[in-house]
């Protein structure tokens, strides 16, 4: 991606990722069995990249390693609300759920970082939630799935702006996130036996072409694309990057009804929301010296 513009790299960024959500529907496995795949295989590949290929040194301390897991037990909980959404509802329901990040952002990320709330971003994030509101009122048949959406939501607005102060330290972004995700690994294993049939055995319970599935979302969607939206947080505020997240529903929505045909499960209001949703994101970029930050869209 060497070239483009830190914005542009997001949004291609932002698009692999929206498959994310495509690929999670066509795996058989459970949330709790999927996620601990995917991360398990995700840092395998980080230390064999890491340690064979690039030959970097993968220990960056104990406490640099304390707080990765942290941020990662964060991110395994974040990634069972997401799939578990998209088995409660479907990927449309789980991917607008998810848009609120920027809502949650405009909150998290002035009360961790200690600096004040910014009037536009918890403008632009309650347009958001205005969107959330009206697809919520159409889909009223899965709001658990859109409960679920909802605080893996939060919990997405959180670990980026943790991420983005240990990236200030010079953390090689791989290393991170291959600890990131063995601390995900730990928190989707933990409650296992309470959250799926059968319990650990049905880590073994693969069927078809699940393990190309797992490949495709531990190497490119995670080992590839979560390094390099660590990468992208150098250079930009997490409440931008997120903003930029709310067009993953669009990307993976547009998968959604090409490869399952999803937009005849849908009322027309619920994409009236999601046109609310991108509005955020286009006053984002016309109001950037008001937002204080790179414009997103």
């Amino acid at each position: 991606m060497r070239g483009l513009t830190p914005i542009l790299q997001l949004h291609l960024l932002v698009a692999l990722l929206a498959t994310t959500a495509v690929v999670g529907r066509l795996l058989s496995l459970p949330a709790p069995v999927l996620v601990a795949w995917r991360t398990l295989l995700a840092a395998g590949g980080v230390a064999v990249w890491c340690g064979l290929v690039r030959r970097r040194p993968l220990w960056p301390g104990a406490r640099q390693v304390l707080a990765l897991l942290g941020v990662g037990t964060i991110i395994g909980v974040h990634w069972l609300c997401f799939f578990g959404a998209i088995r409660l509802a479907n990927i449309s329901i789980c991917l607008t759920g998810m848009a609120t990040i920027s809502f949650f952002t405009a909150f998290t990320e002035p009360w961790l970082e200690k600096r004040s709330i910014r009037l536009l971003e918890v403008l632009l994030g309650g347009l958001v939630l205005i969107g959330i509101g009206m697809v919520a009122g159409f889909e009223r048949g899965r709001l658990a799935g859109l409960l679920v959406a909802l605080l893996g939501a939060l919990l997405a607005a959180i670990f980026p702006v943790l991420n983005r102060r240990l990236v200030q330290t010079r953390l090689d972004p791989q290393v991170m996130v291959g600890w990131e995700m063995i601390g995900a690994c730990l928190a989707s294993l933990a409650p296992m036996p309470w959250l799926v049939a059968g319990g650990y055995p049905a880590l073994f319970a693969w069927r078809g072409l699940d393990w190309l599935w797992l490949l495709y979302l531990a190497w490119v969607c995670t080992v590839f694309a979560h390094g390099f939206h660590i990468h992208l947080l150098r250079h930009l505020s997490a409440y931008t990057a997120n903003l930029a997240m709310n067009l993953e529903p669009i990307y993976g929505i547009l998968g959604a009804v090409l490869v399952f045909g999803e937009h005849r499960e849908l009322h027309p209001g619920f994409f009236l929301g999601l046109l609310t949703i991108l509005a955020a994101n286009i006053l984002h970029a016309l109001l950037p010296k008001a937002s204080g930050s790179v414009p997103a869209f």
